[in-house]
């Protein structure tokens, strides 16, 4: 029953409870008779404490008031024993009440047994606050603690604190909470001073601090990054909290605070999308989402689960990766309807298969081979899986009447310097030219399938294309590369002067959703990707993150351009390429319209040199078709001067 723990065991805390509770007994007589002991009727009072022991000794082992540990002493220990009191309080009031009934005198006074179980809780208490401070301040005595600051003096910055207080392995002083709320300045929380956040550079350089802790959400990115740059320069560690709804149980877990990474420095501000307009839109549809084992297209499919859609069909060639897609799913929201469905985009047969068993809805074509290069090595499978994937796709969409088709593209497609670029922007000319009514009519009186469509009484596709530059943590992207490198000592960065654009991969999905939404067929949207960062930045604030110094701890080596790298990604918002739509976040780029029939027999013909293995008959094929595709960096630079 009394199991030991770290320093006290349980029955010395039960010890001293019954004699906190006898003290306050035998003070409560003394206060009754004016402090005068010779007053006090001794053997009565010897009676009664041994019942309120009995009664006491009872109350605790059925509530467990003693089972706390002491220097962790919180509000709910105090409730506890509250109760306590309480309930012995009011069992020696019912035997009161009984003595008055035979013997016709009470046991005890009611005004000393109310005294005495006021004094009680106090003395429960104050002794365990005062063990608590106790330890509180040996534990401070440590010489080799770190000196931390906690930016953020809200609930996540008190549950920081108890966090540390909890963990005696835990060897960190809180020097001080900072907060940007002038009201709270000045305050305490736990005996530790708020101050004032714009004084930060003056309290590192004085209080010698090692730690920051962010434990707020509220803060704007600007000032964060301006954070972040001034505890690195000054070598301090910078860590963060996870929201609430991550915490363990409710209860933050010294475990989940981390290192600040570099996704959280890039994030940018949480974007808002009609989620009322997407609801309905997809309310009770069959969705597509091909692709649907990859970085972008599980997130789609996470997206989607949030709405009551009928039914998510997965589709994708990668069999492992798809069965951990299917298990997450299915551990997370059982009402959902989901169906995975093994199959390579290429395949015109199983394409087939797959739509007239499920008759989708709606279309998110997010499967593509996406490596620049390797696509430049690789340019008749690019084309196979980028070029004839989306067109046999976009054909069974048009086949079996799907209402929308949403093709996830690429920053890259815009004047291409690669082969995967270029792909991508001859697969946004078939199916944006496949949008045209007249096309599709043609596309479908040519093929012999328009019956299906007019039995069936299915709208005409709308095909919608949605463009979007490098997402944060993708499988293969620059940052998880660059922390695996730093495990080993050594980053290789291409160009001193390259940079890219970034966004977060719920941030892509959800505009990708909310421009599917708006979509009303032959659009291409691209979306907002904020401001461009220097690769060379990035790899060095990443280093610095990781508690290492650039070129001392971590090499940094510039390997030279990739073929068909950019130095620079094209600026997607600019006016002149772009219309403004009702979201602030997303515009509708301006490109030429192409004719159908053209480009179907042109990209027959770039289909016909990809399975051949044709890369220079692919690329000059590619070339004609997309006039502004100039290689870079490439062994295909030659084909531009023959093309022209």
């Amino acid at each position: 029953m009394f199991t030991q723990i770290n320093i006290v065991p349980r029955w010395v805390i039960f010890t001293l409870d019954l004699i906190c509770c006898s003290l306050a007994m035998v003070f409560a007589y003394m206060l009754k008779f004016n402090l005068n002991l010779t007053s006090v009727d001794i053997p009565r009072l010897s009676s009664n404490l041994l019942l309120l022991m009995f009664i006491n000794s009872i109350v605790f082992l059925l509530t467990k008031s003693y089972s706390g540990i002491i220097r962790y002493t919180s509000a709910q220990d105090s409730v506890r024993i509250l109760c306590s009191v309480m309930i012995s309080t009011g069992v020696y009031f019912i035997f009161n009440l009984f003595a008055i009934s035979f013997l016709t005198k009470p046991l005890i006074p009611n005004t000393i047994l109310i005294i005495g179980g006021l004094f009680s809780f106090l003395f429960l208490i104050t002794y365990r606050i005062f063990i608590k401070y106790i330890f509180m301040y040996i534990k401070n005595l440590k010489l080799d603690k770190k000196k931390v600051i906690i930016y953020g003096a809200g609930e996540a910055g008190m549950a920081t604190k108890r966090t540390f207080d909890h963990d005696e392995k835990v060897n960190k002083y809180i020097v001080a909470f900072v907060d940007d709320d002038q009201r709270k300045i000045g305050k305490a929380i736990d005996g530790v001073n708020i101050l004032d956040a714009r004084n930060l550079a003056h309290l590192i350089v004085k209080h010698e601090i090692d730690e920051i802790i962010f434990a707020s959400y509220s803060i704007p990115t600007e000032k964060r990054d301006a954070i972040v740059d001034l505890c690195l320069e000054h070598d301090i560690k910078v860590l963060n909290i996870p929201p609430a709804d991550a915490w363990t149980n409710g209860k933050l877990q010294h475990a989940q605070i981390q290192k600040l990474n570099i996704e959280d420095l890039l994030n940018r501000k949480t974007i808002s999308i009609d989620i009322e307009g997407i609801g309905k839109m997809l309310h009770k549809k069959r969705i597509l989402i091909t692709g649907a084992a990859g970085s972008i297209g599980s997130e789609i499919v996470r997206q989607l689960s949030k709405f009551d859609v009928g039914l998510i069909i997965l589709c994708d060639q990668s069999e492992t990766a798809l069965h951990d897609l299917y298990l997450e799913l299915d551990e997370g929201d059982r009402t959902k309807n989901y169906q995975s469905f093994v199959g390579d985009v290429r395949d015109e047969q199983r394409m087939d298969k797959l739509f007239n068993m499920y008759r989708p809805d709606y279309v998110y074509h997010a499967a593509a081979y996406k490596h620049v290069p390797l696509m430049e090595e690789n340019p008749a499978e690019a084309i196979k899986a980028n070029v004839l994937g989306t067109k046999t796709v976009a054909d069974k969409a048009v086949k079996y009447g799907v209402q929308k088709f949403v093709m996830i593209s690429t920053d890259k497609a815009v004047n291409p310097t690669n082969i995967m670029g270029a792909s991508k922007r001859i697969a946004e000319i078939y199916v944006q030219s496949l949008n045209n009514s007249l096309g599709q009519r043609d596309f479908l009186f040519s093929n012999g399938l328009s019956y299906i469509n007019r039995l069936e009484k299915r709208p005409v596709t709308k095909f919608i294309t949605s463009r979007f530059g490098n997402v944060l943590g993708s499988n293969g992207s620059v940052i998880p590369r660059f922390r695996q490198q730093i495990e080993k000592g050594l980053v290789t960065v291409t160009h001193p002067d390259i940079t890219r654009y970034f966004m977060t991969i719920p941030e892509a999905c959800r505009l990708v959703l909310e421009a599917g939404c708006m979509g009303n067929g032959g659009e291409i949207f691209v979306f907002d990707m904020g401001k461009s960062v220097r690769i060379l930045d990035l790899a060095k604030k990443m280093i610095k993150l990781a508690g290492l110094e650039p070129n001392v701890d971590v090499k940094i080596e510039f390997s030279g351009l990739r073929p068909g790298e950019k130095l620079y990604e094209e600026l997607l918002n600019d006016n002149e390429n772009t219309m403004p739509t009702h979201h602030e976040k997303i515009m509708i780029g301006k490109v030429r319209e192409y004719v159908f029939d053209e480009v179907a027999s042109n990209i027959a013909e770039l289909i016909r040199s990809a399975k051949q293995d044709d890369d220079m008959q692919v690329v000059m094929n590619m070339k004609k078709m997309v006039p502004e595709f100039k290689s870079m960096n490439s062994i295909f630079e030659e084909l531009d001067h023959l093309v022209n």
